[in-house]
């Protein structure tokens, strides 16, 4: 099976086994595709089916952020149209299924072994649902439910929802990312282009000049310490990401534990634990002793996502 994982910068590629032992499914070939070195999907797909001739494919599975509409991949981050028809039949295929690109993440976590994600707050792992969160070019979360008869994932659309601040700094943030705007939700801050957006902010909440355009820019000049304003930024995200964290991990009451995903968060492997994520994300109030039993683990999307997508095509034609 050919399986993908479509973001705004990215596509990974797998050739998969859905007939692997224990139900896991095989990653045969996999590669990752810059999309902006590509007129679009099709030629990404067949430059990998190309690339390994031995393989007959005649099913894909593919996950991105977005939906199908009248036969078209409906995604705000894509770089290019996707028309399903067109893509099946270059591509020779008899059967092509979109998933949600947080569902396939979420569904490939139950595979995932302790030693292949960091603790960014240890626990025990516990029977319950699993929440799954990452900042990238957007901000994607779902839902994993564990069940006797295999898992269940609820993709959701938890980047939309309304920023919380959460205290007085944060109240005069929004204020000025309000403007000109009847509406800031969560992915305006917490996502790569968000991080741009909460430089730019702090800068002119603190007076300080903006330097930097681009999230790897600041992400880098915050971990080299010599920036403030950048330093600054990076704090502030981590803790208003621990906050919505914390929101989830109630909200759905993730007893099995929250994965931590996206472009960005590999990149604060140490600076993460050691910031304010802690503190914001057990400030829940009466909540609290609860949350202490949540684990968060830092996973790296890599392959995860073309397993999911996989997965959860193998499961559903089984």
């Amino acid at each position: 099976m050919l399986a993908a994982d479509v973001g705004g910068t990215h596509a990974r590629v797998g050739l998969v086994d859905g007939a692997a032992p224990a139900g896991v499914p095989g990653i045969v070939a996999y590669e990752r595709y810059a999309g902006a070195d590509w007129p679009g999907l099709a030629e990404i797909l067949a430059d990998f089916l190309a690339r390994y001739p031995g393989h007959a494919v005649s099913e894909a599975s593919i996950a991105v952020a977005g939906y199908v509409r009248d036969g078209e991949l409906v995604a705000e981050n894509l770089r290019w149209p996707v028309r399903l028809a067109e893509l099946r039949e270059r591509l020779g295929l008899r059967h092509l299924r979109v998933v949600n690109d947080f569902e396939a993440l979420a569904y490939a976590t139950q595979f995932l072994q302790d030693h292949e994600s960091l603790a960014v707050i240890d626990a025990p792992r516990a029977a319950g649902p699993v929440a799954v969160v990452g900042p990238g070019t957007g901000l994607g979360c779902a839902l994993l439910l564990p069940g006797a008869q295999g898992a269940t994932v609820l993709p959701s659309e938890g980047g939309h929802v309304a920023l919380a601040p959460g205290n007085e700094r944060e109240l005069a943030l929004l204020r000025l990312l309000s403007r000109g705007r009847d509406y800031v939700h969560t992915g305006h801050v917490l996502s790569g282009p968000g991080l741009v957006n909460l430089y730019c902010a702090l800068g002119e909440l603190d007076g300080m000049p903006i330097v930097h355009a681009e999230p790897e820019r600041i992400t880098a000049a915050a971990l080299e310490g010599e920036d403030r304003l950048a330093l600054e930024t990076l704090r502030v995200f981590c803790a208003m990401l621990g906050g919505f964290v914390g929101d989830l991990a109630v909200l759905f009451k993730a007893s099995g534990g929250v994965f931590l995903a996206g472009g960005i968060l590999p990149q604060l492997s140490e600076f993460l634990p050691r910031s304010e994520f802690r503190e914001r994300f057990f400030n829940k109030g009466v909540m609290r002793e609860f949350l202490a039993g949540v684990p968060v683990r830092l996973i790296e999307h890599g392959r995860l996502g073309v397993l999911g997508a996989a997965g959860l095509q193998a499961r559903d034609v089984a």
